[in-house]
C-alpha cells in the first residue's frame, strides 16, 4: 500500500532506491534546501482547508522535520 505521506510511490524513482526528494537535496546547497523545505511547510498549510485536510497538515510535518534535522546537522 503507497503512503502519500511519507513515501509517495509517484515521487519514487523507477528501478532506483532514490526519491525526488534525495535528488533535490544532493543538488541544493543546504540553506536552498531548507528554503525549499520551508516553501513546502507554508504551502501544505496554506491550502490544507481548502484541499486535501489532515494529509496536506501531514506532508507540511514531513518537510518541517526535513528542515529540522537539517539544521540539527549543524549543532551535532
Amino acid at each position: 500500500m503507497s503512503d502519500n505521506i511519507n513515501s509517495p510511490k509517484h515521487y519514487q524513482l523507477e528501478g532506483l532506491n532514490l526519491e525526488a526528494i534525495d535528488i533535490i537535496k544532493s543538488v541544493l546547497s543546504k540553506e536552498k534546501f531548507e528554503g525549499y523545505c520551508r516553501g513546502n511547510v507554508i504551502k501544505y498549510i496554506l491550502r490544507a482547508d481548502s484541499k486535501n485536510g489532515i494529509e496536506d497538515l501531514q506532508k507540511a510535518d514531513v518537510y518541517l522535520n526535513w528542515e529540522i534535522n537539517s539544521k540539527k546537522l549543524d549543532k551535532d
